[in-house]
């Protein structure tokens, strides 16, 4: 089982199947992305 995991906030993203256990990290999530929409007006 792999995870997917935001690196800005460290929240689970998603899970997918995999072989052996794996955590990916990604560049942003839906919570960041509202937050940093926020912060930029």
């Amino acid at each position: 089982m792999g995870t997917i995991v935001c690196q800005n906030c460290n929240n689970t993203i998603e899970h997918f199947e995999d072989e052996k256990v794996t955590v990916l990290y990604s560049k942003k999530c839906c919570h960041c992305d509202h937050s940093l929409k926020k912060e930029e007006k």
